[in-house]
């Protein structure tokens, strides 16, 4: 497997997720930020590898061997971001490219011992899930903060967008996992809010309330 061959493999699994059915090449192409005549060239690979299926007019699909793939690629990932944020001192808006670069690591051994050392955790700084070696992931039953009314409490425990400039939003907003929320006043029109986190009270907008998750 090639760096380029694992980094398509893991876009079509986190493009699944929201994509009922088939891939389309162009939303391949958009999330990787290429042109469509290299995803093709990709598809072609990858399905003589036996890790996607391809079908004309319908999409792309990750076969059960693709899938484990990709997983795995994820949960190397997630857990060099738990590593770097707990072991190293990393802050969680620093781990994303760093644990890009570790996550093509090839050995399985080192990967499980690091999930040994860790404690073996469910969740990634972010608040993602870590699929365990076996490929399986728990399902993300949370739900997002701009779903929620006038009065609702929940505590905040993962984040949608994971990019650098969001988290040291969060950062500056003290909007941290695992802090208790409450949505003092929401406003129908753009549907921003009022929240409270401990005694300080502030506004925030349907984005950034659209990108954290809310354990109710």
């Amino acid at each position: 497997m090639t760096l380029s061959e694992e980094n398509y493999l893991k876009a079509i699994y986190h493009l699944s997720d929201t994509c009922e059915g088939g891939i389309s090449t162009n939303a391949i192409a958009e999330k990787m930020n290429t042109k469509a005549s290299s995803v093709t060239d990709m598809i072609k690979k990858l399905s003589e590898k036996g890790l996607l299926n391809y079908k004309r007019y319908k999409g792309s699909a990750l076969t059960a061997e693709g899938k484990l793939v990709a997983a795995n690629i994820i949960r190397k990932h997630r857990l060099w971001e738990v590593f770097l944020v707990e072991k190293l001192n990393f802050t969680w808006d620093e781990v994303h490219d760093v644990a890009e670069q570790l996550e093509h690591i090839k050995s399985e051994k080192l990967i499980n011992q690091l999930d040994e050392f860790l404690g073996f955790p469910k969740r990634d700084p972010h608040g993602d899930p870590i699929p365990d070696k076996d490929g399986n992931m728990s399902d993300h039953a949370d739900v997002l903060l701009v779903t929620l009314n006038k009065n609702d409490k929940g505590i905040i425990v993962g984040v949608k967008d994971s990019s650098s400039s969001f988290l040291k939003y969060l950062d500056k907003q003290g909007i941290a996992l695992g802090k208790k929320i409450k949505v003092i006043d929401k406003e129908p029109f753009d549907n921003s809010m009022k929240i409270r986190i401990k005694k300080e009270e502030f506004m925030i907008s349907q984005q950034i309330a659209n990108n954290i998750y809310i354990k109710k």
